[in-house]
């Protein structure tokens, strides 16, 4: 399971709708609102 990094749900990577791609590596979320919030600061919530 992944960790959604805005809302910190489990997200089942084979079943995800929301994916997003940052420095190589793919962020997965429970809804289009988490993945949104990401995508317009990812450097906020991308792992270091």
């Amino acid at each position: 399971m992944a960790v959604d990094p805005i809302c910190k749900m489990d997200v089942d990577e084979k079943s995800a709708k929301w994916v997003s791609e940052y420095k190589g590596k793919k962020y997965y979320f429970c809804a289009p609102g988490c993945k949104k919030e990401f995508d317009e600061n990812p450097e906020k919530y991308a792992e270091k």
